[in-house]
């Protein structure tokens, strides 16, 4: 399965790989504690996940929240909001 194009970095020529070498995760285990030189085999290893970018949630509904909040509190603010809203497209149904 492949990454999401939307989750992508901008350099997608390098692109991120979905699989460790066996060296890597030999690395990786050893850093977690869970292998050891003298009695570990490299055959067989466990599984090691790999980490994705992942997509942060917008900031742009807190702001608009923040802004409707700040509108309540001020009763002569209440008109400008009001044509605000006014001036947004109706929903495609």
């Amino acid at each position: 399965m492949s990454i999401h194009s939307s989750l992508r970095g901008v350099d997608t020529l390098k692109g991120e790989r979905s699989v460790f070498t066996r060296t890597e995760r030999i690395a990786i285990l050893k850093k977690a504690g869970k292998f050891n030189d003298e009695t570990a085999s490299v055959y067989g290893l466990q599984k090691v996940r790999t980490r994705y970018k992942v997509a942060g949630a917008k900031k742009a509904p807190k702001a608009e929240a923040a802004a409707a909040a700040g509108a309540a509190a001020k009763p002569g603010a209440a008109a400008p909001a009001a044509a605000a809203a006014a001036k947004k497209p109706a929903a495609k149904k």
